[in-house]
């Protein structure tokens, strides 16, 4: 239909001739309320992004001397994080002069590992990053 006459029949329907494939030869256009249109458009792009959410990394953090009760109640956290699909962020920092021993964060690492082995693995191994060692567990 020429470009003139669909214009005539949207105005005299009270609507907007809006382009729907611009690519397509010819042009495709449709006679419809641009604003509804334009709100159908939002809704789809939005229920797009809803479905897709982006993957938490919940984090995870406690001193290189922390004592063995605060151990598990952090493994429990760590648990309930896991459980519900999320990945995890363990951060070991060490404060002052504990830096030079990078083992005792290690040791801890690896025994919150074996903790967690069932539900979690890591992802690489532990890496130290500035004043924190850190370690990333993704569900099994």
């Amino acid at each position: 239909m020429p470009l003139r006459d669909a214009i005539k029949l949207a105005e005299s329907r009270g609507l907007d001739l809006v382009e729907v494939a611009a690519g397509a030869q010819p042009p495709v256009c449709r006679i419809t309320d641009f604003d509804k249109y334009r709100y159908a458009q939002k809704k789809k792009a939005h229920d797009s992004r809803r479905g897709s959410s982006a993957s938490l990394i919940k984090e995870v953090k406690m001193g290189a001397r922390t004592e063995k009760h605060d151990v598990d109640f952090k493994v429990k956290h760590i648990r309930r994080f896991v459980g519900e699909g999320q990945r995890v962020k363990l951060s070991i920092w060490f404060r002052g002069r504990e830096i030079t021993h990078p083992e005792l964060g290690r040791t801890l690492i690896q025994s919150i590992l074996e903790q967690v082995k069932d539900i979690a693995q890591p992802e690489g191994s532990a890496r130290m990053e500035g004043r924190n060692m850190s370690v990333l567990l993704t569900p099994r």
